[in-house]
């Protein structure tokens, strides 16, 4: 057979077979499929099933991946934060507004140009947060009393909650009253203590909290500053040391009286000399925030009183909150080398004072503020917090400070102070505070007479943020 007539041959049957199957493909198409039982039925929906659950939990994985790895971003109570998914990197804006009211009833005839005032105390922006983790910084800049100060600007290095550094300018670790937030004063101003204590000053500290806060160091160099100063650089080459120890010796214990019992001591050391446009000594002022003593001042060097050797300050303290009481008491001694053209001598000056506060309300105190349980909401009839303040202080110039050093005509030997107040926290965020401050001196007058009595009303309305 030729090659020819076998091709058409295969040709022919491939033909007729695809005829015979092409029909019977389609009729087994066309019939209707076997019907299916309950138990498969059962099983394919079971099916479903699954594969929607897992879907549910393939979607729920890749929403907590996404919200693990988004930045966090929270306004509240305690202002505005926003914080990296890992924490490492966080940014605060806080902030707070003093607007004050200082009307005297009784003063000296030298405040006869002080008038009764309203006016802007304190008006400050707080940027504050973490960087890498291990960084902690802070910006706070205060445009209060018609000027821009930086109060505070400073990093913090926080490698443990026992080994922390910290660099910049900031409050010198050493009084009790003055390191208590403006915003949570008992007082509008504080007692006479803090104007024998340094403000802030530009410096490095080691600091840290041992066992979870119960005792707690601070150690520092600083360019150092006079008797309740600040400063922005230092006027020669000479820095003062400080150092504060604390203890809460109760804080972890089972006694509730006791727990917010709280106890430190601090001091500062220094050589420090100044000059007729920094002299290195400071006047101290009354809670009407007169100067009641100062050394004197000259238009040259040998007549002015200036700061000329060692500084050193000396400050036990603490406090006790208790439910709705709580009690604070301070103790600043200073003793400074001064000199007046050929005369010289180590002045000590000292001071103490002591305050308490109840709340009306069914608060807790603290002495870091007041958070009402209720606060004000005029449809629920809530009206947050009252609390009740009483103090007194006393601040004692050295006798051998006149009158070589100090004109005793004009600077008053000792002052003696007592308070009482009256705050209302509508919220934690507002608080209207009203206070009677009342001064008497021992010196300060012509003919070693004493200078007038110095009563004061102070008020204020607080907002924070």
């Amino acid at each position: 057979m030729t090659p020819a007539r076998v091709t058409s041959r295969i040709t022919a049957l491939l033909a007729a077979a695809l005829a015979a199957a092409v029909p019977a493909a389609l009729a087994q198409e066309s019939a209707p499929a076997p019907p299916q039982t309950d138990a498969q039925k059962i099983e394919e929906l079971e099916q479903r099933l699954k594969i929607l659950e897992r879907k549910d939990e393939l979607d729920k994985e890749a929403a907590a991946a996404k919200e693990k790895e988004a930045a966090k971003v929270t306004i509240g109570k305690d202002g505005f934060a926003a914080r990296s998914a890992d924490g490492a990197y966080v940014l605060k804006i806080k902030g707070y507004i003093h607007i004050d009211g200082r009307f005297f009833d009784e003063a000296p005839a030298v405040l006869i140009d002080n008038n009764d005032t309203f006016f802007l105390r304190r008006a400050r922006l707080t940027v504050e947060g973490t960087v890498a983790k291990y960084f902690d910084y802070k910006l706070m800049p205060d445009f209060g009393e018609g000027r821009t100060v930086i109060q505070d600007a400073y990093v913090d290095v926080r490698l443990a909650p026992e080994f922390r550094i910290r660099i910049g300018k900031y409050k010198v670790p050493f009084g009790l009253e003055r390191l208590q937030s403006a915003n949570d004063l008992w007082f509008v101003e504080r007692a006479l203590p803090n104007n024998l204590v340094p403000n802030r000053d530009i410096g490095i500290t080691l600091h840290g909290d041992v066992a979870d806060g119960v005792f707690g160091y601070e150690v520092g160099v600083f360019d150092g500053v006079p008797d309740g100063g600040s400063t922005d650089g230092d006027t020669n080459d000479y820095k003062d040391f400080a150092a504060r120890l604390s203890v809460q010796p109760f804080k972890k214990s089972s006694l509730y009286g006791l727990q917010g019992l709280f106890f430190a001591v601090a001091g500062t050391y220094g050589n420090t000399y100044g000059s007729l446009a920094a002299p290195g000594v400071a006047p101290y002022r009354s809670a009407g925030q007169v100067p009641f003593f100062t050394y004197r001042i000259g238009t040259t060097l040998p007549a002015a009183t200036v700061a000329d050797g060692l500084r050193r300050r000396f400050s036990p303290q603490g406090y006790w909150t208790y439910g709705r009481f709580a009690l604070q008491a301070e103790y600043v001694s200073s003793s400074t080398e001064v000199r007046r053209g050929t005369d010289t001598a180590r002045l000590k000056n000292t001071a103490w004072e002591a305050t308490g506060a109840v709340l009306l309300t069914n608060d807790v105190e603290s002495w870091k503020g007041v958070s009402p349980k209720k606060p004000i909401d005029f449809k629920s009839k809530q009206w947050g917090a009252v609390e009740l303040v009483f103090r007194y202080g006393v601040l004692s110039v050295d006798p051998d400070a006149f009158p070589i050093f100090a004109n005793p005509d004009v600077s008053a030997q000792e002052a003696s102070e007592w308070g009482a107040g009256v705050n209302w926290y509508l919220s934690r965020n507002f608080r209207w505070m009203v206070d009677a401050c009342r001064t008497t001196f021992r010196g300060g007058a012509p003919e070693g007479g004493d200078r007038a009595r110095e009563l004061v009303y102070l008020t204020r309305f607080q907002v924070s943020f």
